[in-house]
């Protein structure tokens, strides 16, 4: 058995499909999701991929004319019999434009350890430099812990939502586009703290840009009309696609 065979699946999804009322939104996907690497899901607007990243922490439940079947194993776990909110402690978000919520920066960060109940200072002090550290961010905002997030430029928000994703210590980080609205130094930095962060946690990347996925991820999986064509190891997907509909793509013949 070769090293990637051992390497554990942190998501298992078996013949999944999701409808949003009529439309069939995802089909028949079925993929192992390995831990501590970088996933890219790629593939045109409207094919699934931020639908289908947004099943792996419910979020795509609170549409309300979802249905869907088949499913998703989290850690050996159906999620559907997985509490939301601890699902969503362990799997952690960040979204396409950055969202911090309108407090001091500080506050940011100790919001969710706060709902889980941590109340003493300086915990709450060690959390908070702890997790701007782990995205890079620290230095730049070190003495201005208590000003407004807002003050922060797109790529330290985006970098700062990341740190506040990290403070409630989840196993999985799910990115959808996350670079989209920065500019091409902000996206340099998210993109090396991606790399960083894979030594400790599984990070899955909805992105638009086939050359951002070459630059960071190990497997990349592309998505076209809600079922994944092809799914393999970055470098061989790019340099030697299996299928022509992927080549295409990859190659810029339709996007």
């Amino acid at each position: 058995m070769n090293k990637e065979e051992n390497k554990q699946s942190v998501y298992s999804v078996k013949d999944f499909n999701l409808w949003y009322g009529e439309t069939h939104a995802l089909k028949d996907i079925s993929i192992e999701i390995p831990e501590k690497e970088v996933v890219a899901i790629i593939g045109p607007s409207g094919c699934g991929k931020s639908t289908f990243i947004k099943t792996l922490n419910r979020m795509v439940e609170l549409v309300p004319s979802v249905k869907t079947k088949g499913s998703i194993n989290y850690e050996g776990k159906d999620i559907k019999k997985t509490k939301v909110e601890s699902l969503r402690t362990e799997v952690g978000m960040v979204f396409q434009k950055p969202n911090p919520f309108p407090k001091s920066i500080y506050d940011n960060i100790a919001y969710g350890p706060r709902i889980h109940g941590i109340k003493d200072k300086k915990t709450l002090d060690e959390v908070v430099e702890k997790s701007l550290k782990g995205a890079a961010l620290w230095e730049e905002v070190k003495d201005r812990l208590n000003e407004n997030a807002f003050g922060l430029s797109g790529g330290q928000q985006q970098r700062l939502c990341i740190a506040r994703a990290l403070a409630v210590e989840p196993e999985v980080i799910l990115m959808d586009e996350p670079t989209s609205a920065l500019d091409p130094l902000s996206t340099a930095k998210v993109e090396d703290l991606i790399h960083e962060l894979k030594k400790n946690y599984s990070i899955i990347i909805v992105t638009h840009n086939m050359q951002q996925a070459a630059r960071i991820s190990d497997k990349t999986a592309f998505f076209l009309d809600g079922e994944i064509i092809e799914f393999d190891a970055t470098e061989k997907m790019y340099s030697n696609p299996r299928d022509k509909r992927t080549d295409d793509y990859i190659s810029g013949k339709f996007g």
